[in-house]
């Protein structure tokens, strides 16, 4: 397994961590037998990072990790979330205290390596997206408490949302990590983009991550699952604007018309694009 310097973290993570959300849901839909099974065999891998949050099956996936990671061998760093709710702006502390005491709880530890903002981000604040100045404001007060009292050794944001806005919060030097968006489906955080395509645009999310030595953590290699296989399991949404789950499905179609099967499974083809 290679690693790589996760930005001014310092963390060595290896380059494929183990995802406990909801899409591929080992940790929330299977039992625990397989869970153990899974969790054992990525760390024997040298998978050395799990990505989880509070939101992952209503805790189901801290829980399972909480239970069954003393059982397996290594200790791999772990990294959760925090997701502020839109109807209390003047609570982000309070928000945060709550959330990360909760998943400590579930995950039976007393800290975590890396916490993340949740919720996408925009210049202009609305129903589904944090401000740029209050990410970088409060949001980021609030987090940096609960690094002050030995909870987090890092914290970071979910690089969803409008581009320009992500980029301000990467830049204004106050998180460690960035998760971003980037697959084969919708590479435009690392590169320009044709004219002629008009998916989700976040130019220069990567140089932006590159220039303050932010950490990155690729979500969404997979698209929600529509890049890996054509079987539905109805857990394939979509988190980007301008996109559906048939247009993904019909821009999978295109990509590996052209690429062909010689490259591998489409998984395999997807994890390498990355």
């Amino acid at each position: 397994m290679k690693t790589r310097r996760l930005g001014r973290t310092g963390l060595d993570v290896s380059e494929l961590a183990f995802g406990g959300g909801w899409v591929g849901g080992i940790l929330i839909h299977q039992n625990d037998e397989i869970r153990r099974a899974a969790l054992s065999r990525a760390i024997a891998a040298g998978i050395n990072l799990i990505d989880t949050a509070p939101s992952y099956g209503e805790g189901r996936s801290e829980s399972a990790l909480g239970r069954l990671l003393p059982e397996v061998d290594g200790e791999p760093w772990l990294a959760t979330k925090v997701k502020l709710e839109a109807d209390k702006p003047d609570d982000a502390a309070g928000q945060v205290e709550r959330s990360i005491t909760a998943s400590l709880e579930r995950l039976r530890r007393t800290s975590v390596d890396i916490l993340q903002l949740h919720n996408p981000i925009a210049n202009v604040e609305d129903a589904r997206h944090l401000s740029a100045d209050r990410v970088t404001g409060e949001v980021a007060d609030a987090l940096d408490a609960i690094r002050e009292q030995g909870l987090t050794r890092f914290i970071g944001i979910t690089g969803l949302g409008e581009a320009a806005a992500v980029r301000r919060v990467v830049g204004s030097g106050r998180f460690d990590t960035a998760q971003v968006y980037y697959n084969l489906l919708n590479p435009s955080a690392g590169q320009a983009m044709p004219d002629a395509w008009d998916g989700h645009d976040f130019a220069g999310v990567l140089a932006a991550c590159r220039a303050a030595d932010v950490g990155v953590l690729n979500i969404r290699a997979f698209a929600g699952g529509v890049i890996a296989s054509d079987q539905r399991h109805g857990r394939e949404i979509p988190v980007t604007d301008d996109t559906d789950l048939d247009r993904e499905a019909r821009r999978a179609a295109a990509v590996f018309d052209v690429l062909g099967g010689e490259h591998g499974t489409r998984a395999q083809m997807a994890v390498r694009f990355s």
